[in-house]
């Protein structure tokens, strides 16, 4: 048989789902590491592309719906969301796609390859295992579990049955410029680290507008309970991933503080949060979230001996240590000694990098095509949601609380 013939009988043969994972072995060809050379070799194919489906509409999901429809290989086919003017919305984005409000109907759409799941957080396990009985590669928001025993067992789940993609939502960790300043840190341009300083602070009130008080524990989920962690889950976590990745680690321990001392409007989780959790190296790394004060919003600081990294949202910088001068004076006619610092100028770290979300969304796609594990998966998403339910007990206790041997998967 020629083998033009012998190719297109294989591709007609093969399933969707079952060509995305498994289309470079199938016909004798190499893996596939590159853009090009996926979309060269099967542009005539109408199986080119990754059939997606996002269940859950709201804010993050309306964003996350604008860049696929920006990435090349991914389409997004279905959306789903109990809240009809969410999925009203949410069809303005992507008009061509099936609306469901169910998402088991959803995950029985046999066209699909692939499901985000960005719903409230005490939602993600339930339909994690859902899409897993699905056979679907999964890219499942931060934080990916709401609880330790939910993580164990969607863990277990994953490692016992699911032979897709897993790919946890905390974007940072796929940033470039993230990556490059783990390894500086790793290979020891900034000495010895002692500290991790890390915020997300912003002044306002973080709740959505609602168009009728009946949906306002369904839109403003994020400060209740029953559905969320509040800031901790929502914000410090992607520092806290980024820290575990640093470290090569997870805490040992954690002690924190938190209130709802602000906002008095009825929510349930805290307005602010003070965390500090102690790794085994020695290293301390603290988190604040604050919705009273927006001063410097977001940054992480890395403190060595040698220099301090501080990073932003897209930007880094490296500040040198400087020369610490002691002076012997003449105080108020006492002889006593002062100090002066000279503060190590901030070099800024220059890579190339693509927005992380974008880049969070192009490697899912990547590690779709050529089977590989994300960076940011089931194991990194585990350890920092058992960092997570860790740090709410600490705070909501006020005592410290240790890292269980349970959590070692």
């Amino acid at each position: 048989m020629p083998k033009c013939v012998y190719f297109n009988l294989i591709l007609k043969m093969a399933s969707r789902r079952y060509f995305i994972k498994k289309s470079a072995v199938a016909v004798g060809l190499p893996l596939l590491t590159s853009k090009t050379d996926v979309f060269s070799i099967f542009k005539s194919s109408p199986l080119e592309q990754i059939n997606i489906g996002i269940i859950g509409t709201g804010d993050r999901g309306q964003g996350l719906m604008r860049l696929i429809n920006q990435i090349d290989g991914i389409k997004l086919v279905a959306i789903c969301d109990n809240l009809q003017f969410r999925l009203d919305q949410a069809a303005i984005i992507s008009p061509k796609s099936k609306q469901y409000s169910n998402y088991k109907e959803l995950l029985s759409n046999k066209n699909l390859d692939a499901v985000i799941i960005s719903t409230p957080l005490n939602t993600h396990a339930s339909i994690a295992c859902d899409a897993i009985d699905a056979s679907l590669h999964i890219y499942c928001e931060k934080t990916m579990v709401k609880g330790d025993q939910s993580t164990i067992s969607l863990f277990e789940k994953v490692k016992k049955k699911h032979n897709k993609i897993f790919q946890t939502g905390h974007q940072y960790h796929s940033s470039r410029l993230y990556s490059h300043v783990v390894e500086m840190v790793q290979d020891g341009e900034i000495g010895q680290i002692s500290a991790i300083q890390a915020q997300w602070n912003r002044n306002g009130n973080w709740r959505r507008q609602v168009p009728h008080p009946k949906f306002e524990r369904q839109v403003n989920w994020r400060m209740y309970r029953e559905y969320s962690y509040g800031l901790t889950a929502e914000l410090s976590s992607h520092q806290i991933d980024f820290s575990n990745w640093l470290l090569k680690s997870t805490p040992k321990k954690v002690i924190g503080f938190g209130g709802i001392d602000y906002w008095k409007d009825g929510r349930e989780t805290y307005d602010n949060i003070h965390l500090t959790y102690s790794y085994p190296s020695g290293v301390k790394a603290s988190y604040i979230c604050l919705t009273s004060n927006g001063k410097d919003d977001y940054q992480i600081k890395l403190m060595g001996d040698k220099a301090t990294i501080i990073i932003g949202y897209q930007n880094a910088w490296k500040y040198p240590e400087g020369k610490y001068n002691k002076v012997v004076d003449n105080v108020d006619g006492v002889s006593g000694a002062t100090s002066s610092w000279t503060e190590g100028k901030g070099n800024p770290i220059n890579i190339d990098h693509k927005e992380p979300t974008y880049q969070a969304l192009e490697d899912f796609r990547n590690s779709i095509i050529n089977n590989i594990t994300p960076m940011s998966n089931i194991k990194s998403g585990a350890d920092v949601a058992f960092a997570v339910d860790m740090g709410i007990r600490a705070m909501d206790t006020e005592q410290v609380v240790v890292w269980d041997s349970k959590y070692n998967l």
